[in-house]
């Protein structure tokens, strides 16, 4: 484990690099928005835009994609964190698109929305002409978002081609796009999950109760522990038992899987992330569709 001294100092260069590129952004771009999960990750992002941005509002507005499938901690603390930030929230919802017939839902057991999020995404930057969305990707989580820079240029249809990306030297980013294509800019990429961790504990920010231990009821499905909704079938032969679990990821009820664990604060938190050797998309069950499954989404469009 770092002292507390070296931590402090790589936290500080991270926490600088992060509010640079979100300057960038706001001097870059005509028509920003920022990707709001109620995730920790964007809620990291969040905070360093109100650090950027201070003494004024964060000047770009927030965009949630609601699946219809969300946590309800998640929506109240969305909702909660909104209004103490003072920024203005778009809500776009797949429950929309699929009644407009835009996308399929799926059927069985297996069935989740999360898939689905991409067209939402997709006719919402449309909708509003942002050449850029602000999300909290970190090239530790996933070998797809590993490939990911800066500046990620997305082409007409919002589709991400490795090949098409531009150079990033000496922190400079190239914003130039072609009419139709948009950005996606992710102000914390060099950032892993422990760094999140420490940063959170450091800076005192209000996190969902998800991410601490507490008893819910659980579905063990082929490793993945999957909370009791109204959304998610059972399969023949399984049941629920009452856990004690928390959540390192969260989104789509249908697919998060929670860990078991007994971290109840956020130092438990930083101690259980150091020694843990499995990533937090490991608990994911739509990404054991293939080894690209997200890579596979990101070509679609997907965060």
């Amino acid at each position: 484990m770092a002292e507390a001294g070296s931590v402090t100092t790589h936290l500080q260069t991270l926490e600088a690099e992060g509010i640079f590129v979100l300057r960038e952004v706001a001097a870059e771009f005509e028509r920003p928005v920022m990707l709001f999960s109620g995730g920790k990750d964007s809620i990291v992002i969040s905070h360093l835009a109100r650090k950027a941005f201070w003494p004024g509002l964060i000047p770009f507005p927030w965009m949630h994609i609601d699946t219809g499938h969300n946590f309800p901690e998640t929506l109240e603390y969305r909702d909660r964190w909104v209004s103490k930030l003072g920024a203005r929230l778009i809500v776009r919802s797949v429950e929309d698109s699929i009644r407009q017939g835009r996308v399929m839902e799926q059927k069985g057991p297996d069935a989740s929305r999360n898939a689905l999020q991409s067209v939402t995404l997709l006719d919402g930057i449309r909708e509003f002409q942002f050449d850029c969305a602000i999300g909290g990707a970190r090239r530790d989580e996933e070998k797809a978002r590993a490939k990911e820079r800066f500046f990620s240029l997305r082409d007409p249809l919002g589709q991400w081609e490795p090949r098409n990306q531009r150079p990033e030297l000496w922190s400079l980013y190239n914003g130039r796009r072609n009419p139709g294509e948009h950005f996606r800019v992710f102000p914390i990429s060099n950032w892993t999950e422990l760094d999140v961790w420490q940063y959170i504990q450091q800076e005192g920010v209000e996190l969902p109760d998800l991410y601490f231990t507490h008893e819910r009821e659980c579905v063990d499905r082929d490793g993945t522990l999957l909370a009791k909704s109204d959304y998610l079938g059972l399969k023949p032969g399984e049941r629920y038992e009452s856990r004690r679990i928390r959540f390192r990821t969260i989104g789509d009820m249908t697919c998060t899987g929670a860990v078991v664990s007994e971290a109840a604060n956020i130092g438990e938190i930083v101690a259980e992330i150091e020694t843990s050797r499995v990533s937090e998309r490991g608990g994911r069950a739509d990404d054991r569709v293939s080894s690209a499954a997200m890579e596979d989404r990101k070509r679609e469009g997907y965060f």
